[in-house]
């Protein structure tokens, strides 16, 4: 168990940093390789107005999916008036990560705080998802994965544009890793290919993971489950109809919430009810 929980922490540790870095990278390769190489020397209108668009349109998202990631973090989803170590139960099946609680509350070893209807831990975020900040996860997840599609796409585009890569045989992508790490190791081609191609398998996996998980989180919200009740089989207590499930965790001024990274559901006395 010290084992399984030193790696636990570890990926807690490295999850977050491996996300700053994709980020980052992303950003030089977007503004320093793939902009100025797509769009070079806007001299005509229509040309500096589409450089203007994808630049605009990058930064939406990169603004949304970051601006949500913090918010998951700034709105974590603790109990405030619940600080206690609570005692694990004999019955409890998850001796690992997480103590489970009565009323859909949760001990997390890795956060060390009491967790309010607690989803899953969240090595990116380093912190538990859960009803108070489950928006903000969603909302990151589509950000994520929509961001990381276009820049899979501008990758390619430059890949096209720059090394004369054709991308019209299907089983190019398959083959394009292995290719260009055996051509750079060669010395024919040179290491900015190579890291944009291993850019477009980060973009890929990491676009595919945050969709499979936003298709995942609404399906349990309009539920009105968590993973954690999924896991064991049960069933959410309240049986409300999937529209309020929905506006449970997205709130009324939903739509406000799908083009910033707002607060859209009101903290009130009913937190302090639920915790009890």
């Amino acid at each position: 168990m010290f084992t399984r929980m030193l790696k636990l922490r570890l990926l807690n540790a490295v999850a977050p940093a491996y996300f700053f870095v994709a980020t980052a990278a992303t950003f030089i390769l977007h503004f320093c390789f793939f902009i100025p190489t797509l769009f070079p020397k806007p001299d005509v209108a229509s040309l500096g107005g589409a450089t203007a668009l994808h630049v605009v349109v990058f930064l939406f998202l990169m603004f949304n999916a970051l601006g949500n990631y913090i918010m998951t973090i700034i709105y974590p989803a603790e109990s405030a008036n619940q600080t206690a170590v609570p005692v694990c139960s004999p019955h409890c099946s998850d001796k690992v990560d997480a103590h489970y609680l009565l009323n859909g509350r949760h001990f997390c070893k890795l956060c060390k705080k009491v967790i309010l209807k607690r989803d899953h831990h969240c090595f990116f975020t380093g912190n538990c998802i859960g009803n108070k900040n489950m928006r903000y996860f969603i909302m990151f997840c589509i950000y994520t994965s929509c961001t990381c599609l276009y820049c899979l796409v501008l990758g390619v585009a430059f890949l096209t544009v720059e090394y004369s890569t054709s991308f019209e045989n299907p089983l190019t992508f398959l083959t394009l890793l292995p290719l260009s790490a055996g051509y750079f190791f060669m010395g024919t081609s040179s290491g900015l290919q190579l890291f944009v191609v291993l850019m477009l398998y980060v973009w890929l996996g990491i676009g595919l993971v945050c969709a499979c998980f936003c298709c995942q989180q609404v399906l349990l919200v309009a539920r009105g489950q968590t993973w954690c009740q999924m896991q064991r089989g049960q069933r959410h207590s309240n049986q409300s109809p999937w529209k309020a499930n929905l506006e449970d965790v997205f709130g009324a001024r939903w739509i406000l919430g799908l083009i910033l990274p707002v607060q859209t559901v009101e903290t009130s006395s009913e937190d302090a009810h639920k915790q009890g």
